[in-house]
């Protein structure tokens, strides 16, 4: 798991390309490798599978500002892939 984080004045977008060189820098290629970048309001996931031609996926960007405060989902999220982490 690689966590990049940002100023709050930084858009979520502009630390993709950075967590993505880091976790092409993962030596593991048998298993996904996932992220996150952080601004402090808002939160990203990535998941990135290496194989032939890496691939990777964002989720939805999570926000402390919705009305239903998405902080419980990214902790439903954090929460997961310590279980993916630990098997």
């Amino acid at each position: 798991m690689i966590i990049e984080s940002k100023k709050a004045s930084f858009s979520i977008e502009s630390g993709l390309a950075q967590i993505l060189s880091y976790m092409l820098g993962n030596p593991t290629t048998d298993k996904p490798t996932f992220g996150m970048i952080a601004t402090g309001s808002e939160f990203i996931f990535i998941k990135l599978v290496k194989g032939g031609t890496p691939q990777y996926a964002t989720s939805a960007i999570f926000s402390m500002r919705n009305p239903g405060n998405d902080l419980y989902d990214v902790l439903k999220i954090f929460k997961k892939l310590i279980e993916i982490a630990s098997t």
